[in-house]
């Protein structure tokens, strides 16, 4: 391999399935549902009776149970989560010894610290300013996940935040490559964090017609391809990597989980919601990574779909992945099990793709009793499904109009 090669040495996450990587794969692997009832969150505000939405997929593990209290206090629950991923990446990763100014933090988000944001305008509103906490900004601003990583490791060569929607976690890897690929760090702390289960998202995104309302089968309601989906259920987590040169990580005897061989960014200039209904976008992001990997489409086994249990996503994506792939490729789409964590999902998504080509396993996709006559190919479903997968495709598209395909082989 070159000297830019880019190589995953370490994985860590929280979601709604576990406060560990472990623990969403054995989740995901047993057909369970981190998707519930969040009555117990909506109920402090007046007007929770009249959301049609009442369920939501919150973390496993609170991730101010991990950290202490002191830094715990001063971070938004999504800066909670982004940290504790990176901790446990880190670990993984064997602590790399990496001089600071050669060490990068990318740490995306859809959305930041609302959290703060809501509760520090309630505290203005009932209490006045002499109560808004000294600590409100950074902890409501999107870089700040970003910024507690670079902190907890004392990363020099660059803090990073893409905000892309629902594509933020994909494209921190991807930036992470570049900048491993341009020379420019050997060590890159990256990933997407989100906590935005609130009443103002939950109501929000409920407006816009895009949520489901399956609220009496929480376990049932995320069912992407399937024929009766009705909207994504609104999730939250972390999840984050360790992405190094790969020499440098040979050089320190570290053991490669996984080569990020290839990545594709581009924008359908389409609509401020919705995707091009040519998919021409999310096609030329799958044949961008393709591309520089040095594959052809041919090539990739299987795609982790961004699936979000839309009626017109999920259709969308199936059939620009026919077009750019061809029908032999299989799919899996792990929202059916972990919701949708907006600005943490392709990160975490990445590990799981990561997780499928170590193992040769890909996990199924839950609620898929009967698939949508417009998708074609193969999903996988029922259970676990066992293949030698080389090289496989995460994608991950967000309002706005961003598409990101990460592509990774083994390493």
């Amino acid at each position: 391999m070159s000297t830019h090669d880019v190589v995953i040495t370490g994985m860590g996450a929280t979601t709604p399935l576990g406060g560990d990587v472990e623990s969403l794969w054995e989740g995901l692997l047993a057909g369970r549902s981190g998707v519930r009832r969040i009555d117990d969150l909506m109920e402090p505000y007046p007007h929770a009776a009249a959301l049609p939405t009442k369920i939501g997929a919150t973390m496993a593990v609170s991730p101010d149970q991990v950290l202490s209290r002191v830094q715990a206090r001063r971070m938004d629950r999504c800066q909670q989560a982004a940290l504790v991923a990176a901790q446990q990446a880190w670990a993984e990763a064997g602590r790399p010894e990496v001089e600071p100014t050669r060490l990068a933090a990318v740490v995306g988000t859809g959305v930041g610290g609302v959290g703060t944001l809501l509760g520090q305008d309630d505290l203005l509103e009932e209490r006045g300013p002499a109560k808004v906490s000294p600590l409100a900004v950074p902890m409501l601003m999107p870089n700040g996940p970003a910024a507690w990583v670079s902190l907890e490791f004392g990363a020099r060569a660059g803090v990073y935040t893409p905000v892309s929607a629902c594509a933020s976690g994909a494209e921190a890897l991807a930036l992470a490559a570049r900048l491993i690929r341009a020379g420019e760090a050997d060590v890159v702390v990256a990933g997407g964090a989100e906590a935005a289960i609130t009443p103002l998202t939950v109501a929000a995104f409920g407006q816009a017609r895009t949520l489901s309302k399956r609220n009496d089968e929480p376990e049932r309601a995320s069912r992407p391809f399937d024929v009766s989906r009705d909207g994504f259920v609104l999730g939250e987590g972390a999840g984050v990597v360790v992405l190094e040169r790969a020499d440098f990580a040979a050089a320190r005897g570290a053991r490669p989980l996984a080569r990020l061989a290839g990545y594709g960014v581009t924008s359908d200039g389409y609509h401020i919601t919705g995707p091009d209904p040519s998919g021409a976008g999310q096609m030329r992001a799958m044949l961008t990574a393709v591309s520089t990997a040095g594959l052809q489409p041919g090539d990739v086994d299987h795609v982790n779909c961004h699936a979000t249990s839309t009626v017109v996503g999920d259709v969308g994506e199936a059939t620009a992945i026919a077009r750019a792939l061809g029908g032999d490729v299989v799919l899996t789409a792990p929202k059916s099990s972990i919701g949708h964590l907006v600005g943490a999902a392709g990160a975490v998504e990445s590990i799981i793709t990561i997780l499928s080509i170590r193992n040769g396993l890909i996990p199924h996709t839950l609620n898929l009793e009967e698939k949508a006559p417009e998708v074609e190919l193969d999903v996988v479903s029922g259970e676990p499904r066992k293949g030698d997968v080389r090289a496989a495709l995460c994608n991950s598209f967000g309002f706005g109009g961003q598409n990101v395909s990460l592509l990774f082989t083994a390493a």
